[in-house]
């Protein structure tokens, strides 16, 4: 922290704000009491000007410190036995009284070896002091000097009453005398006073206040354990906004705070680990740096210091368990009641046995969504008038996610009705660039390829499915599916409601097909998914379709088909010859027609709504079929015939068969 003395007041401006201005009787306590105050300001990270021992005193000094006095937010002044026998003291008292008339200046009044009674009336060494004054005045031969100093004496006279009856703090009263103690007293009040916030947290808090609240009364806990808090949620839900939030109300409750930022991303830049535990110490120890080679010595270095105080550490974006015990090491080296808050999309990222507790951030509410969208969008709570009802599909579509709200309401803030329109089209067709990049650090952040293909195909076959039956189909799949979907739900990417079906987020849902969709742009029979009805029905007219592909959907009965005649439509079997690694196919109302021996082999699930033969053709592949689903059919019978079908899966048989008249 910068130490600001008078001797820098040449260069100075008002736009250098200073937190505190000191003001005190610099042959009472420069070197002792005032100096220790100081040290203890500036070591809370609060800015305070002090003026310098034997500077010369000035018109041009005066006038500096009296920009320094607006510069700041809160003067301390200090009252000592010797203080009213400063005439440059009594008019720095002055300038400070017309200041904080004229603004929102604060005051706390401190007396030190004396009783406010004495400041307010003007008795023992106050007294004496303006015996010396008025003696002044009395003796000035001329009549205007003499009215003038007798003026200033009654002015000083009146500041004095004025700021002793002020609030102020007392070192008998306050602190039995007892120095040490009286100043951390006082940094605690100026800290309450400024209400600091020393992180930027986004201006429109809307649907934050109980989120943060909740994590509020748990930090309040005064209990002597070591606690640990994981805020998590998906990407963009607005963790490390209600960590920022968190730490600037509670920071001041606790002898050290660091906020580490970014932890996924510094970590991977080259000695990323070090600079992080370099900051955690440098945080800890008031701005005092470490040097540290390697992250084993920052280890051992944390371990030393973090023991000796109570602290407050956030740990924003943490991805992994490594990174945790790398960057603060374990838990019992804190000091009993710290705190540990982490945010994190791995909801378990800490072990089962460990006591944490866990707050997971709720998407937001219609209203609230609305009302932090029209803020981005307008400047205020609501939309402006002919702006409604796209306001309210833009935040529909962004389903509560505080991110997506943010980045499109600024996008189209002062845009004309018309490029609104045109925006709504386009996101509705391609998302935005922005937050995908933002949601995709999730889908990268997956272990394994098993897992990150499990959540495209859900995202694009199995929204809003039975649990237990797509776990039946991806096994079938050879997907470790339990255990993927597990992962996934830890991830904050998928979830299980209370009908035991699995739900994805629209923007999670926009984000996975748009993945797909980049595994070939141009040509969709290349890509591994194809659940568009358009993209679907191009590739099996035009035969387009590659072993890429494993999974098809397609939908003849929609009511929304834009194709012409689509209902008349009948495609051949033959299309499906190149896709030997289809496994999925889900159809509709699809008319096929041709033989079915080169028909793809590995087909695990079937599902063929308005199916329009009479009987399954006796050369279909039903190998490798683990559900087959026949709803609405023209089946008169299954087949013709005996057909035995054996499906070998791990240690038991299944064939699913769904024949709905």
């Amino acid at each position: 922290m910068a130490i600001v003395r008078a001797q820098d007041a040449l260069s100075f401006t008002p736009q250098c704000n200073y937190h505190v201005f000191l003001s005190f009787r610099g042959e009472d306590t420069r070197k002792t009491f005032t100096d220790h105050l100081y040290a203890a300001l500036s070591g809370a990270g609060l800015r305070t000007f002090i003026d310098d021992e034997g500077i010369e005193r000035g018109e041009s000094v005066n006038l500096e410190l009296e920009k320094a006095i607006k510069a700041a937010k809160i003067s301390i002044i200090v009252f000592s036995k010797n203080y009213a026998s400063s005439r440059w003291c009594l008019d720095e008292l002055v300038m400070i009284l017309e200041h904080k008339r004229t603004s929102g200046h604060v005051i706390l009044p401190v007396f030190y070896d004396v009783v406010p009674s004495q400041v307010r009336h003007q008795t023992g060494s106050f007294a004496e002091a303006f015996g010396r004054h008025e003696e002044l005045f009395r003796i000035e031969i001329d009549e205007k000097k003499r009215e003038y100093l007798k003026n200033k004496v009654e002015g000083w006279r009146e500041a004095l009453r004025e700021v002793a009856n002020l609030a102020g703090m007392d070192l008998r009263n306050d602190a039995n005398g007892h120095e040490a103690k009286f100043i951390h007293k006082i940094v605690k009040a100026i800290g309450a006073k400024l209400n600091r916030k020393v992180l930027h947290v986004a201006p429109y808090m809307i649907g934050m206040e109980y989120r943060v609240g909740d994590i509020n009364s748990w930090l309040w806990n005064t209990s002597a354990d070591v606690g640990i808090a994981v805020i998590c949620g998906m990407g963009g839900i607005g963790k490390t906004t209600i960590a920022k939030d968190v730490y600037n109300s509670n920071f001041e409750r606790f002898e050290g705070s660091s906020f580490l930022a970014s932890i996924r991303e510094i970590s991977d830049r080259p000695n990323g680990l070090v600079r992080l535990q370099r900051q955690l110490l440098s945080d800890i120890l008031k701005g005092k740096e470490e040097h540290i080679n390697s992250v084993d010595e920052g280890i051992v270095k944390i371990k030393e210091y973090i023991g000796c105080k109570r602290v407050l550490v956030v740990l924003d974006d943490v991805d992994s368990r490594d990174l945790f015990d790398k960057t603060i090491g374990m838990r019992h080296w804190f000091h009993p009641g710290s705190k540990i808050v982490l945010t994190t999309r791995n909801k378990h990222l800490l072990k089962t046995h460990e006591v944490c507790r866990i707050f997971e951030v709720e998407k937001l509410r219609e209203w609230e969504s609305l009302a932090l969208f029209s803020w981005h969008a307008f400047k205020q709570d609501h939309p402006v008038e002919g702006y409604v009802e796209q306001s309210k599909e833009v935040a529909r579509r962004c389903e509560g996610l505080p991110l997506a709200l943010e980045i499109l309401g600024s996008s189209l803030s002062g845009k004309t009705l018309d490029i609104w329109e045109s925006a709504l089209q386009k996101l509705a067709a391609i998302p935005d660039s922005q937050i995908m990049g933002k949601l995709r650090i999730s889908y990268d952040s997956l272990q394994d390829d098993n897992t990150r293909r499990l959540f495209l195909y859900i995202a694009c076959f199995f929204f809003g499915e039975d649990k237990d039956f797509t776990v039946t189909i991806l096994d079938g799949c050879k997907f470790h599916t339990t255990v993927g979907i597990d992962n996934l739900i830890d991830r904050c990417l998928l979830m299980i409601n209370g009908c035991n079906k699995l739900m994805i987020h629209q923007l999670l849902r926009d984000m996975a097909r748009e993945i797909v969709c980049q595994e070939s742009p141009k040509e969709p029979g290349k890509r591994s998914l194809l659940w568009d009805h358009k993209h679907s029905l191009y590739v099996l007219t035009e035969k387009t379709g590659t072993e890429t592909v494993e999974a098809l959907h397609l939908d003849m009965h929609l009511s929304n088909n834009s194709i012409k005649n689509s209902d008349q439509i009948e495609l051949k079997t033959e299309a499906f010859a190149r896709m030997r690694n289809l496994r999925l196919l889900h159809l509709n109302a699809v008319k096929i027609k041709g033989g079915f021996k080169d028909f793809p082999k590995r087909l695990t699930w079937l599902s063929w709504h308005r199916f329009s033969l009479k009987s399954i053709p006796s050369d279909f592949p039903m190998e490798s079929l683990v559900a087959l689903d026949l709803s609405h059919s023209k089946l008169e019978h299954v087949w013709k015939g005996t057909k035995v079908i054996v499906h070998h899966y791990r240690w038991y048989q299944v064939l699913l068969i769904c024949l709905h008249a």
